[in-house]
């Protein structure tokens, strides 16, 4: 399978796309980060990079139920933050 290139699932608007399309969002053992490398330890969800797929992974609370983990109110909002620098100029 030459030039299969990995797929994974928005966790926010639940459409698939290639791996290097998404952000990867990791739990690692100092927390919820953005693994904008994608190589980061832990368990990971993915979203699109376009706010209307975070707002709603944040709104539903898929995000953290993909990441097993439950995030207070400030560190939810430091995780939107974080995400928000990530995402492409608009």
């Amino acid at each position: 399978m030459a030039g299969a290139r990995p797929e994974r699932s928005c966790v926010g608007c639940r459409g698939r796309a290639p791996k290097a399309d998404l952000l990867r969002i990791a739990r690692t053992p100092r927390g919820v980060r953005v693994d904008a490398l994608g190589t980061a330890p832990g368990r990971g969800a993915y979203v699109h990079r376009e706010r209307a797929c975070v707002t709603e992974a944040l709104r539903r609370g898929a995000l953290v139920r993909a990441l097993r983990v439950g995030l207070a109110e400030e560190e939810l909002a430091r995780l939107r933050d974080d995400i928000e620098e990530a995402l492409p100029a608009t």
